[in-house]
């Protein structure tokens, strides 16, 4: 078989039954290594996939160029892609996601209250679908252990149905899910005045 050269380049096959993905490059970090003749440089790139229905992943591309970096990341971070516990446009309940330095807050919220997170947080958010939620970063804010942390909380939800079915009793949903039920209205008692 013939190698590839300009003349009978073939371009990659873009696949179209793979879904529209959301990607995010979060953090790039240049690292020089001294050798004799100067400073040689590389690059290290932390992308965040996910498909903003509840799936969602991260990926560290190590390469010589900028660009190689960010694809190395992506199709690591498509190949970690996971499932995530979103309920609705928020998440079930709060939860504390740490890994090494990392720690990460996630609590969730009412409808219109958008995503209040920043950084690698929000990218991880956005990815995984989340509208609404608050968040704060309590440890390290070294990009990579904030992602982490992230995923390692997301991944610790569980929706009411999950826990039913764990207890094998019904379980509710969070108050803050449910519709306002009508304030009763007052109505005022009528007296008759006789002639």
């Amino acid at each position: 078989m013939s190698k590839p050269n300009r003349r009978n380049k073939k371009l990659p096959e873009v696949n179209k039954d793979e879904p529209e993905l959301f990607e995010k490059v979060v953090h790039i970090n240049r690292c020089a290594k001294v050798v004799k003749g100067g400073r040689r440089f590389s690059f290290a790139a932390l992308v965040v996939v996910g498909d903003q229905k509840g799936k969602v992943g991260f990926g560290y591309g190590k390469a010589q160029m900028v660009p190689d970096a960010i694809r190395k990341g992506t199709d690591k971070a498509k190949k970690a892609m996971k499932n995530v516990a979103v309920y609705g446009d928020t998440v079930p309940h709060q939860i504390v996601g740490i890994y090494d330095g990392g720690k990460v807050l996630l609590k969730p919220a009412r409808q219109g209250t958008g995503i209040i997170a920043g950084g690698g947080v929000r990218a991880v958010l956005e990815a995984a679908g989340v509208k609404n939620i608050l968040s704060k970063s309590l440890g390290s804010n070294n990009q990579l252990s904030v992602v982490s942390a992230t995923m390692n909380g997301l991944l610790q939800l569980r929706t009411p149905k999950t826990i039913s079915n764990i207890r094998g009793e019904e379980v509710k949903g969070p108050s803050y899910m449910e519709t306002p039920k009508p304030l009763p209205v007052a109505v005022p008692e009528t007296t008759e005045v006789s002639a």
